[in-house]
């Protein structure tokens, strides 16, 4: 069931973060950069244990949104599998490899962005940016 925080998302941005979830992405998030960023609304951030993991998250939501109509206009990192990025526009799926993720910190780099963050037990919180 959707929360009231994540009702507030796009229904294709809140299903890329629950598509996620459904291959065990740990630390889901996503970012709303409406208003802080002209090369695209939302980021949603998921991390996989090991390069396999994370191919299979990215290439889970990009087949799996597909057959909602959505397709990523481009596609990085899928044979790499410690970052893979799906560009929706509008919407930039980031599946990293844990340690990816710690170095390249987009959290902290989009600090002032309000957040989602979507627990794996189906749990969701917003937040407001650090002041």
């Amino acid at each position: 069931m959707a929360s009231a925080a994540s009702s507030k998302l796009p229904d294709h941005v809140r299903r890329a973060a629950e598509l996620s979830l459904e291959r065990k992405a740990q630390d889901v998030v996503v970012l709303d950069l409406r208003g802080i960023s002209s090369a695209t609304d939302f980021f949603v951030l998921a991390s996989g244990s090991s390069d396999v993991q994370v191919r299979s998250i990215a290439e889970f939501v990009r087949r799996e949104s597909s057959k909602d109509g959505a397709r990523p206009d481009h596609v990085e990192g899928l044979r790499g599998g410690t970052w893979v990025l799906l560009d929706y526009i509008d919407m930039v799926v980031h599946v990293f490899h844990r340690q990816a993720r710690e170095f390249y910190q987009l959290e902290t780099l989009w600090g002032d962005a309000p957040r989602v963050e979507f627990g794996e037990d189906g749990s969701v919180a917003e937040s407001s940016p650090a002041p």
